[in-house]
Formats: C-alpha cells, sequence, structure tokens
C-alpha cells in the first residue's frame, strides 16, 4: 500500500505480510487490547459503521497487527479502526498477523498506518509527534525522517497543540482547519484566541480572512499597548516635574531612553544636583540597613 501523504515509507517496510511467510492468525476479538501509543483519539461514528457493514458482507480484509500480551492475551500495533469496526459488525474472532514489537517500534507502527490515512486529524497528528519527541527524545529533523515530511511540516504541527484548549477542540471535531488553527496561533492570550475562533466559526472565514482578521487583532491590541505605555510616561514626567521643581522630559529609544532635565542657570543646576545626589545618597543608606 503506497502512501499518498508523503511518507518515506509504507506500511509493508514495517509490518511482514502473509504473502511473504508470515502466518495470519485467527485470534478472539476480545483477548485484544487497545495500544497505548495509538495516536488517534477521535473516530467518526459514520465512518465506522461504513466500515463494519463493508467488514459483515466481505469480512475482514486486512489483517490487524498485535504483539503477545503478558497476560495472554494481545496488544494492538496496528489496525484500530479494523479492529472497532469487526467489534460493531458482531464479528468474534478477527485475522491478525503477530509481531514482537516494543518501545519506539511499537509506537512507530501505530504512527505509520494513522499516519496514511487522511481522516486522522491535526490535533491527533500533532499529539502523536510530540509522543514521539517526549518519550524517546527525538528532534523535530528526527520525526521529520521517521515519517517522511519536512521538519517545518512537524515544526507547524506541533504550533497547533500551544493553542487554547477550545480552538483544539474545534480542529477535531473538523469545525476548523489545521490553517486556520496556525492563523489563530499568533494570538497567544487565550481570551482573545477565543473570541476571534468564535467569529471565523460563525462567520465561516477562510483561512486568508482569518490571517487578515488575526493581524488587524493583533495591531489594535498593539496600539492599545502602546497608549499605556505612553500614559505611564506622561504621569512619570509629572511627577518629576513636581520633585524637582523643573521641566522634565523622557524620551524613549530602542535600547532604552533619555531623561531629560531643564535648568536655566548655574543656581539651579547645583539645587538641581543636591535634590539628585541626596536622594541617591539616603537610597544607598537604606539599602545597606
Amino acid at each position: 500500500m503506497a502512501s499518498g501523504f508523503g511518507l518515506g515509507r509504507g506500511l509493508e517496510s514495517l509490518i511482514p505480510r502473509a504473502a511473504e511467510g508470515t502466518p495470519t492468525l485467527e485470534i478472539p476479538i476480545d483477548r485484544v487490547v487497545r495500544n497505548p501509543h495509538q495516536p488517534r483519539s477521535h473516530f467518526d461514528e459514520a465512518e465506522l459503521a461504513q466500515l463494519a457493514a463493508s467488514v459483515q458482507a466481505h469480512g475482514v480484509l486486512q489483517p490487524i497487527v498485535v504483539r503477545a500480551a503478558a497476560n495472554g492475551g494481545y496488544e494492538l500495533i496496528a489496525g484500530e479502526r479494523r479492529l472497532r469496526a469487526a467489534r460493531l459488525a458482531g464479528l468474534t474472532r478477527i485475522p491478525a498477523v503477530l509481531r514482537d514489537a516494543t518501545g519506539g517500534t511499537l509506537l512507530e507502527l501505530a504512527m505509520v498506518e494513522n499516519l496514511q490515512r487522511s481522516d486522522l486529524n491535526a490535533i491527533d497528528q500533532a499529539n502523536g509527534y510530540r509522543e514521539l519527541i517526549n518519550r524517546f527524545g527525538l528532534s523535530h529533523e528526527a520525526v521529520a525522517r521517521q515519517v517522511g515530511k519536512s521538519r517545518v511540516a512537524i515544526s507547524n504541527s506541533l504550533r497547533l497543540l500551544d493553542l487554547a484548549p477550545e480552538t483544539q477542540q474545534a480542529i477535531t471535531d473538523g469545525r476548523l482547519t489545521e490553517g486556520h488553527g496556525r492563523a489563530l496561533a499568533a494570538l497567544t492570550v487565550p481570551d482573545l484566541q477565543r473570541a476571534a475562533m468564535d467569529l471565523v466559526i460563525e462567520r465561516h472565514l477562510s483561512v486568508r480572512q482569518t490571517e487578515e482578521l488575526v493581524r488587524r487583532r493583533r495591531s489594535r491590541r498593539a496600539g492599545t499597548d502602546r497608549r499605556a505605555v505612553s500614559g505611564d510616561l506622561e504621569a512619570m514626567e509629572a511627577e518629576l516635574r513636581r520633585a524637582l521643581g523643573t521641566k522634565v522630559g523622557i524620551v524613549r529609544t530602542r535600547s532604552g531612553g533619555r531623561l531629560l532635565i531643564d535648568f536655566y542657570s548655574d543656581e539651579e543646576l547645583e539645587r538641581l544636583h543636591a535634590l539628585i545626589t541626596r536622594g541617591a545618597a539616603a537610597e544607598s543608606e537604606a539599602s545597606v540597613r
């Protein structure tokens, strides 16, 4: 089975097929337990029902892949959709290929099978990548090599996990696309992101329209922040004028700023010098105490 999603290798390279000398077993369905490393968390009920109807009519055409479990049962490696559909169809036994897989191999097999299916939602996919990174210490580049995608694609996918939970759920439910999610990720304040998400869903905005909405909202917020800083500086200038008894200006620069204090005679300079140095000396004594 060749992948249509840019994978560097198909499932055949990882799972021996019966035609290649690996026997297919018929095992009891009730002895198969779920793979704890399964990256997929959402299964479309309508699609499962369709697959179950096909299983009732034609049987399970492709065996699931399992490994032996400690309790005498089997742990699923790949094929959870087929297993669920077989249970819905009322089957008591299912064809399976038995593999000796542990650790990274187990997770990789589950991920490769799922990544070859178009219905794996973007959040489950990102969680699968994060599982590989956290559990096995892989870099983004290493994950990209394993699944046959670019490093940038992996990094963009992982960014979705920084979204607010409500936004992630909207992607999982299909109300938003991955592209919408990447656009909304630029709004890092959760309340702002949720408000923008609601508007995108309500108005059925495209990804490009969402990007423009986010740009406007970020610009508006930046303007609000600048006005707040400007107001703070004006208040500081007023306090300094009252304390020093002369005109004071605060000028912001890229690296910091300048404090400008006006004086109009040598006597006034000496007065300002005395005020400032006395204040500095008092602060120094207080810090020593």
